[in-house]
């Protein structure tokens, strides 16, 4: 296989005039050297052999660079099926899109996806900030598989200390900033702030219940009982004393630390000083709370009250981006990132496009330190500036702490990808042994296992984890819902048809394989003709499973085998997993079709392997169903009557108290309940009536 160097080709190998001599179309030799197409799961490829497929690509662009403007802009390609291929910005939308227009000096990953285009879309916009703006947002909407994706953007928990009630409640939020108040953050995970949330309890003294809490109790609750609360809600403390609690924590998240424990060490050594030995240990145990979290926040710094810093490490063709978060003075954690990007691409080119999209749904701070220079972070800071209301500055430090915090990160990054490539290895070798161990001709790189779980048949659900060659793959998780009404409550064999009916006809129906299952896909709607995989690359998980595991013995497997021959499907492995004497692991029977049952080592790191993924499965479907159970204990019966929403339910809840009460009463008595018409009283009635 042929591979084309990692940078295109710049500027001053261009003819002087800034044309290409073969194509005639203008070349911006700038923007073609920034660009940061990548393909992740695409195969290299010979060009020699794909030279027609990247001329026929050339001929599309062109068709469409012809009418392009020369304004700033997003363009998005797209291959046959109406799959989006990458999404890019320009300074000049034809400029751009002409330079991959010239069909010629293009590097392997470029050529390929010209080869794939089919057709393109474009939207102009006043600057290109903008551009920028809008790149990252569609990035993220659309995950095209030539560009840097992350693998994991979930929100970042804050701390929130309320402001829109008379005793202020401190509590951990994700998502927008819908309530009023103040907000400190971000941390890098739930268990840091539930540790600052615990310690601010004991310090400050404030309370964490909810609203409706708050307001219906009569006595005090055990948190006020163990010293975790003032017991605002009874009049134990004044609401002004009690805000001037709130005040203080508020300060402390605030970077005002110092003065906060000097403050309370003035008021211990009076209480002291007048005898009053209890309080003084109150305030004693409070200081020790706020030591306990800044003892506890690891690196912090003495010049930097606000930053964020990215450090990127790359090995074996694979980025780490670590990502520490600064507020106030102090560390608030940090998070390991490996965006998928193509090994060809440049550090610089892999940490712009990861900073655009982490900052897409979040503020950025007022200081951004990188690991690398980054070729258009004015422009980058220019966009991020534009959504708050100061300036953010991004800058490679050279020298001082700022320097050397960017190294302790960069450090972290070598060694969080250092682990990830050993367990990536390991991992191989599990899946290795476990292929041979079950007959499959390959180690499998999609492994799916299901379970099911109810309580006598009710609440029944079925769950699907899946592993691969990184581990649990948890973006992959399903749940179904047992919906059969013709299943006998319990019937753990029919749930289990169910469950892969569903899961294997929708993937019949998405990704079919052959001519038969492209001919029943076509007749349910699905995709008309077999889909063509590329060989993905070691990281990326294909559509259908190599290897299907059955928590169960013979029963299981045979309902299973049945449920995926009535749909056609025979080439996929099966393993039931059948719990030994007393359920006790280590003495798993293994059922593989065609095999007579059998037994692994006690020792065996292959069978350790099955437990831990036959568990995982189980804790899924369990915690799934008690959810499921948990959310049926607390239904509203209001819920059911269809016109019946939030404003009503509380309108009948608030005037009769409870929802028997609303059972008991006449239609007239309904129809006098302030905001309820007579349509609603009529509907409420009927279907209490009907129910009984």
């Amino acid at each position: 296989m042929s591979r084309a160097p990692s940078k295109d080709r710049s500027a001053k190998d261009l003819p002087p005039d800034g044309f290409d001599d073969q194509d005639g179309f203008r070349e911006d030799a700038a923007e073609e050297a920034q660009d940061h197409a990548q393909a992740d799961d695409a195969p290299e490829i010979d060009f020699d052999f794909e030279e027609g497929a990247v001329k026929a690509g050339t001929e599309v662009i062109r068709r469409f660079w012809t009418t392009l403007p020369t304004s700033p802009g997003v363009y998005r390609m797209f291959d046959d099926k109406g799959d989006v291929l990458y999404v890019g910005k320009a300074k000049n939308l034809k400029a751009r899109v002409g330079s991959y227009a010239r069909g010629q000096a293009h590097s392997n990953r470029i050529a390929r996806m010209i080869s794939q285009t089919a057709a393109m879309e474009f939207v102009t916009t006043a600057t290109e900030t903008e551009a920028l703006l809008l790149e990252a947002n569609l990035i993220k909407q659309l995950k095209p598989r030539f560009n840097v994706l992350m693998r994991d953007d979930k929100s970042f928990p804050y701390i929130l200390v309320t402001a829109d009630s008379e005793a202020p409640q401190i509590v951990k939020h994700r998502g927008a900033r819908r309530r009023k108040g103040s907000y400190y953050g971000p941390f890098a995970s739930v268990w840091a702030v539930n540790r600052t949330v615990n310690a601010l309890q004991r310090a400050f003294l404030l309370r964490t219940c909810t609203d409706s809490y708050y307001e219906n109790r009569t006595r005090p609750c055990l948190l006020y009982q163990i010293k975790r609360c003032s017991g605002p809600c009874t009049g134990e403390i004044d609401l002004a004393d009690y805000q001037g609690l709130a005040d203080s924590a508020k300060s402390f998240l605030a970077g005002k630390s110092n003065a906060v424990k000097d403050r309370m060490r003035e008021e211990m050594q009076a209480a002291s000083e007048t005898m009053e030995f209890e309080r003084a240990a109150r305030f004693r145990d409070r200081i020790a709370a706020l030591s306990a979290i800044q003892g506890t926040q690891g690196v912090n710094t003495q010049g930097v009250e606000e930053a964020d810093v990215f450090a990127l490490d790359e090995q074996a063709g694979q980025f780490c981006i670590e990502v520490f978060f600064f507020r106030n003075f102090q560390n608030w954690g940090n998070r390991a990132y490996f965006p998928k990007a193509d090994r060809t691409m440049t550090p610089d080119e892999v940490l712009a496009s990861f900073i655009g999209q982490f900052y897409d749904d979040k503020p950025a701070p007022r200081i951004v330190l990188v690991s690398h220079a980054i070729e258009d972070a004015e422009l980058l800071a220019a966009a991020l500036s534009s959504r708050t209301e100061y300036r953010v500055d991004i800058h490679q430090p050279q020298r001082g702490e700022r320097k050397n915090l960017v190294e302790y990160a960069q450090r972290n990054a070598k060694e969080a990808l250092g682990r990830r490539l050993a367990d990536t290895a390991s991992q191989g070798k599990l899946l290795t042994a476990l292929g041979q161990s079950f007959g499959l001709p390959a180690a499998p790189r999609r492994i799916e296992v299901y379970d099911n779980s109810h309580i006598m048949g009710t609440n029944a659900v079925g769950g699907m984890i899946v592993a691969g060659p990184t581990g649990f793959a948890k973006q992959h998780y399903r749940t179904f819902n047992i919906k059969s009404e013709e299943l006998t409550p319990g019937d753990d064999y029919g749930m289990m048809r169910e469950v892969l009916q569903r899961r294997f006809k929708r993937l019949v129906k998405e990704n079919p394989r052959t001519a038969r299952e492209a001919a029943i896909a076509a007749s349910e709607g699905g995709v008309p003709e077999p889909a063509i995989e590329a060989a993905p690359e070691s990281d990326t998980l294909p559509p259908w499973p190599d290897l299907v595991l059955i928590d169960g013995g013979k029963g299981q497997l045979d309902a299973a085998r049945t449920a995926l021959e009535e749909i056609g499907v025979t080439d996929v492995s099966l393993v039931g997993i059948a719990k030994g004497r007393d359920r006790d692991a280590g003495r798993e029977t293994f059922f593989v079709p065609g095999r007579p049952p059998f037994k692994l080592p006690p020792r065996d790191p292959t069978l350790y392997f099955v437990q831990r993924l036959r568990d995982e499965a189980h804790r899924f479907a369990i915690g799934t169903h008690r959810a499921k159970r948990k959310r049926e204990m607390v239904k509203n019966p209001l819920d059911e009557i269809a016109g019946i929403g939030p404003s009503r339910k509380r309108a009948l809840l608030h005037h009769f108290g409870t929802v028997k009460a609303i059972q008991r009463a006449a239609f007239e008595d309904l129809a006098k309940t302030p905001g309820v018409n007579a349509a609603t009283a009529r509907a409420v009635y009927d279907f209490f009536h009907t129910q009984t």
